[in-house]
C-alpha cells in the first residue's frame, strides 16, 4: 500500500473577477515509504499549494489525500493540525523559525505539538545537523544555512511517516545549499521517512533518482500550457 496516495486532488481559488480558478487538477500522484521524489516546477506552478494540501494546512476543493490509510481531506481543521504534527514534517524556504526562541526551544515547540517534548532528542537531532555548539543561540545569531539546520531539525524532530520541503535550498549559496540538501536526504534516510522535495532548482533536483515534472502532473497548470 502506498504511503502517500492522491486521487481526483483539487483546488480552486474565487479570482478577483469572482470567478474560480483552479490551481491544482492532479487525477493521481503516489508515494511509497522511504520513496524520495524531486518535483521540479516553476515558481507560481501551485507546488507550494500541492504541499499545503497533503500537509492539511489547506482543504482541497475535491478529491482525496490518503496518508498512511488517513483521509486527511475530509478531517477538520483541528483534526488536521493534530495530524500533521505526528506524521507530516514541513521544511520552508523561508524557515518559519520563532525569532524569540532558541534553536533548542524552536525544536522543543515542534515536539510539543506531536508526542511531546524530548530535550535529548532535540539536542540530538540538532547535534547531528552540526548544530550541537548552537542549542542556545537565537535566529538572528545564526546564518542563513545554519537557520535552515534548525528547520530540518525542527521538520524531523516528531519522526514523521513524510517530509515535505518547499524550494528548502532557495535562499541559500550554492555551498549551504548543498549541504542542507544532503543534510535533509540523509537524516530522512536514517529515520525511515519519505520525502517530497519541490524545487525549481535543477542541480538540487538532480541529486534524486526520481524527478517528476509537475507541470506534467498537474492539469490545471498543463491546461494553461496548452493554450498559450
Amino acid at each position: 500500500m502506498p504511503l502517500l496516495q492522491l486521487t481526483g486532488l483539487k483546488k480552486d481559488y474565487k479570482g478577483p473577477d469572482g470567478l474560480r480558478q483552479t490551481i491544482i487538477d492532479l487525477p493521481i500522484f503516489a508515494m511509497e515509504p522511504q520513496q524520495q521524489i524531486g518535483l521540479a516546477g516553476e515558481s507560481g506552478s501551485g507546488k507550494t499549494t500541492l504541499l499545503h494540501l497533503i500537509a492539511g494546512i489547506l482543504k482541497p476543493t475535491a478529491g482525496s489525500i490518503l496518508l498512511a490509510g488517513k483521509n486527511v481531506a475530509v478531517l477538520s481543521e483541528s483534526e488536521r493540525d493534530r495530524w500533521r504534527a505526528l506524521n507530516v514534517g514541513y521544511v520552508f524556504q523561508t524557515f518559519n523559525l520563532l525569532p524569540a526562541f532558541t534553536c533548542l526551544e524552536n525544536v522543543l515547540l515542534g515536539m510539543a505539538f506531536g508526542p511531546g517534548s524530548d530535550r535529548g532528542a532535540a539536542e540530538s537531532l540538532l547535534k547531528r545537523v552540526g548544530l550541537g555548539n548552537r542549542l542556545n543561540h537565537h535566529p538572528r545569531q545564526l546564518s542563513t544555512g545554519q537557520q535552515q539546520r534548525v528547520a530540518v531539525a525542527r521538520a524531523l524532530a516528531n519522526r514523521p511517516k513524510l517530509v515535505l520541503a518547499d524550494e528548502p535550498t532557495g535562499n541559500l549559496d550554492a555551498t549551504n545549499g548543498r549541504e542542507v540538501l544532503r543534510l535533509i536526504r540523509e537524516t530522512c534516510s536514517e529515520s525511515g521517512a519519505a520525502l517530497l522535495l519541490v524545487s525549481h532548482d535543477r542541480t538540487a533536483l538532480s541529486q534524486f533518482e526520481t524527478v517528476l515534472d509537475f507541470s506534467a502532473l498537474n492539469q490545471a497548470q498543463a491546461g494553461v500550457e496548452a493554450s498559450q
